[in-house]
């Protein structure tokens, strides 16, 4: 058998199957087996079945060394160490009450969806989030623009959150540029990132663009972009997402929220 850390295509010598290849991905510790209708998902997603075998004397057709194998949700990605057809995702469904799996490329989702329109009110297709905000937020948002509703509710880091069920997944914290800056300065966004990078996940928005950091006044040009480079390096699992104004930042914070909730839901679904 290969290194667990390639993916392998092999021939599925069971003539009573349908699906002519078996596919092996390293995954963690292990790895996942597929029975699959294609060796690459080049023209349209591939129809994957999950497998528990895989025969000793199998024809292996390929066998690359693998960066990454990640599952991520409803979802494993893939990225192979090879110059072409190196990225694809296994998403995981069900259909029927069956399990199932198709296999997508960023080719094939983009010939399955042209002309695709991005929603404008909810986010991750909820009916409605709500949004808890901290109580020590003096002029929160209100997200009247948006399908969200709000409560009051101390958090222990970030102004905007979302939870499952009694626990905290996603938090958000908003600056103005003008605080970004002077935290930046006195050290204070540091504890504050730490603070962030505890969580399930977190993220700080910004009111303003990036292009205004080298305006600021009473600081050298540069400087307050250098220390932000430092600790984006040093926090690199809390973005920090620059928006033109504040109502684009306010709907970046729901749009960011509804979607980490949805794929806080999937672990753990997945994870039952």
């Amino acid at each position: 058998m290969s290194s667990i850390r390639h993916f392998v295509v092999a021939r599925n010598s069971d003539a009573d199957s349908s699906l002519p290849y078996l596919i092996r991905l390293p995954l963690g510790a292990g790895e996942q087996l597929f029975k699959a209708r294609d060796s690459w998902p080049r023209t349209s997603a591939v129809y994957c079945h999950p497998t528990d075998s895989w025969p000793e004397d199998a024809e292996i057709l390929e066998e690359i060394a693998v960066r990454s194998c990640v599952r991520r949700g409803k979802a494993i990605d893939l990225v192979l160490a090879r110059g072409r057809e190196n990225r694809s995702q296994f998403v995981l469904t069900t259909s029927r009450g069956r399990e199932m799996i198709l296999w997508q490329s960023a080719r094939t989702t983009a010939k399955a969806r042209p002309g695709v329109r991005v929603p404008t009110r909810r986010s991750s297709g909820r009916a409605e989030l709500l949004i808890a905000v901290d109580t020590r937020e003096r002029y929160p948002w209100r997200f009247t623009h948006q399908q969200a509703t709000t409560e009051r509710r101390a958090l222990p880091s970030g102004d905007y959150g979302v939870l499952l069920g009694d626990e905290l997944a996603a938090v958000v914290e908003r600056k103005s540029l003008a605080d970004l800056a002077s935290s930046l300065v006195d050290g204070s966004l540091t504890y504050l990132l730490a603070e962030l990078a505890a969580l399930p996940r977190a993220a700080l928005v910004v009111e303003d663009r990036f292009s205004s950091v080298f305006k600021l006044e009473h600081v050298q040009p540069g400087w307050v972009a250098e220390l932000l480079a430092a600790v984006q390096i040093r926090y690199p699992n809390v973005p920090i997402v620059f928006c033109e104004s504040r109502p684009l930042a306010e709907e970046w914070c729901f749009r960011w929220l509804g979607a980490a909730l949805t794929y806080a839901q999937a672990e753990a679904d997945h994870a039952r």
